[in-house]
């Protein structure tokens, strides 16, 4: 469904989501695996796997810390690929109109005052100065 208008904030193109059953279903099973992966880390920071508590060896310390971080790894990857189906499946593909802007339209108040002006005028020299230092300083 596209609108004619051009004016700010219409909407161009709406394309509304697909809401398939198989996307629902992976959503909760990666919920699953997420809320699985969520509690051995917890688990783990808790026993104190990854402090050295109970070890001598360091090998099985950075073995330990290696398998944590690959644990955290786990839980932000499932996380990216349940937003990424949610995102896909679940949202409407939405384009509105926006206002186009000039370069120098967000910088400056006056197409005039592109160029900016130049500090090394001698007497106005001061006066520039406290210009660029205070932005609101009083005329």
């Amino acid at each position: 469904m596209a609108s004619e208008g051009s004016t700010y904030g219409d909407i161009h193109r709406y394309e509304p989501p697909r809401e398939s059953t198989a996307a629902a279903v992976g959503i909760v099973l990666l919920t699953v695996i997420q809320v699985g992966l969520v509690g051995l880390f917890t688990y783990g920071m808790i026993a104190g796997w990854a402090s050295g508590i109970g070890t001598t060896l360091t090998v099985r310390l950075i073995e330990a810390n290696m398998f944590m971080g690959g644990v955290l790894t786990a839980i932000f990857i499932d996380l990216s690929f349940i937003m990424l189906l949610y995102r896909k499946e679940f949202l409407p593909d939405v384009m509105i109109v926006k206002k186009r802007r000039r370069k120098w339209e967000d910088l400056y108040i006056r197409q005039e005052d592109v160029d900016g002006e130049t500090m090394a005028d001698g007497d106005k020299f001061a006066e520039t100065f406290k210009r660029a230092v205070y932005p609101y300083y009083k005329k």
